[in-house]
């Protein structure tokens, strides 16, 4: 059974930062795209960053361009997210996920076909 597990988030001032872990298991996705997405309440899930599958290309979403980063582990079937320069608009659930399908990074939800329960980042103004 394929799982992502999403960890470190919480509550953090604006201007802060957090680093956010997505530990996979059940198979391993050294070969396959993943990426980070978000949704607020009362809104869509939105995209946030995405990675190929060696690292060598990155994507990010606009809102976030300059201050967050990806980053993975194949060693360790790991994507990480470093969020700094929080701010308020940030806070929203985190949600890690993974393509079985394509190798490049990609910004569609329907790209992934495995995804993590979701984490809550919460930024305080």
């Amino acid at each position: 059974q394929v799982q992502l597990v999403e960890s470190g988030g919480g509550l953090v001032q604006a201007g802060g930062s957090l680093r956010l872990s997505c530990a996979a298991s059940g198979r391993t996705f050294s070969n396959n795209a993943m990426g980070w997405f978000r949704q607020a309440p009362g809104k869509e899930r939105e995209f946030v960053s995405t990675i190929s599958w060696n690292g060598g290309s990155t994507y990010y979403a606009d809102s976030v361009k300059g201050r967050f980063t990806i980053s993975r582990d194949n060693a360790k079937n790991t994507v990480y997210l470093q969020m700094n320069s929080l701010r308020p608009e940030d806070t929203a659930v985190y949600y890690c996920a993974a393509s079985s399908r394509y190798y490049w990074s990609d910004e569609r939800l329907d790209a992934y076909d495995y995804w993590g329960q979701g984490i809550q980042v919460t930024v305080s103004s």
